[in-house]
């Protein structure tokens, strides 16, 4: 018997009482056209009605389990071992797709053979899904990404699969910088990383994000990854000086490519307005 090809993508998502947010994340997913995705929903065990959610969609999942983890970093590494598609990538419970963005995705794939792991664009948006501002990015430069800060669009990054099965899974003891810990390990094993000037994904801002509710930890996080990944050239530096250092040439190629004063495409808000008022909360 012949072999079942492998899907084009594969993308996870991880949640724990996140249901204000999970119905339009899952269907941001599930409306994407153009590729063979396999869509797998990792749920830490929530009591808000996200599992009712889920089922309402599980058999258009590849996968799907609710049950008690030790927190993101876990729920995401289950779903990665279980993942097929040649190429991955996450989605929060809180973030949402572009329409057409996993087709794109995997077209650039196709076209970059050399590529191991390629990002776009992402728009900051808010609890009714209006986009606040668009978050149009610079290239990859690690010593950016440990001086200043982790400027990559998390939900607008995918790798191949066997980038991850090579250079390791996510950080189980990182919670919420295990992103940027991956990111920076692609640097050091010497991943191609390509961005491409486009957009792929919403990023949720609200008032109960980790990063604003636990900032000692991120802190704490941070700090250690510096003392990992920063390059040998700096290591000299006051680090206060290698943060200005960062930031100034972060904020240079930024202004560069007019990431400042862009605005995001007008059928965006169109887009991100229909998919959440499709939504049956």
């Amino acid at each position: 018997m012949q072999q079942a090809a492998a899907p084009d993508i594969s993308i996870i998502t991880c949640s724990f009482n996140q249901n204000r947010f999970l119905p339009t994340t899952i269907a941001s997913v599930l409306a994407q056209t153009g590729a063979d995705v396999e869509y797998l929903v990792i749920d830490g065990g929530s009591t808000d009605g996200s599992v009712a959610t889920i089922e309402r969609h599980a058999e258009r999942l590849a996968y799907w389990v609710s049950e008690p983890d030790a927190g993101q970093s876990e729920a995401l590494n289950k779903g990665l071992h279980r993942a097929t598609g040649e190429i991955v990538g996450w989605l929060c419970s809180d973030d949402v797709l572009l329409p057409g963005a996993l087709s794109r995705v995997v077209q650039i794939f196709k076209e970059n053979p050399g590529v191991d792991a390629m990002y776009g664009n992402a728009v900051l948006i808010d609890t009714t899904g209006t986009i606040v501002r668009p978050k149009r990015e610079i290239n990859f430069h690690p010593w950016l990404l440990v001086g200043d800060h982790n400027y990559i669009p998390q939900p607008a990054m995918f790798w191949r699969r066997r980038v991850h099965e090579r250079i390791g899974y996510l950080r189980e003891d990182l919670h919420l910088t295990m992103d940027l810990e991956l990111w920076l390990r692609f640097g050091e094993q010497g991943c191609r990383v390509l961005h491409v000037d486009e957009y792929f994904a919403g990023m949720r801002c609200h008032s109960q994000q980790k990063v604003l509710i636990h900032p000692a930890e991120l802190a704490a996080e941070n700090e250690g990854l510096r003392a990992t990944y920063q390059p040998g050239w700096s290591r000299w530096l006051p680090h206060r000086l290698l943060h200005m250092m960062a930031r100034t040439t972060r904020i240079l190629l930024r202004s560069s490519i007019g990431g400042y004063s862009s605005r995001a495409p007008a059928a965006l808000s169109a887009s991100l307005r229909q998919l959440h008022d499709g939504v049956d909360l």
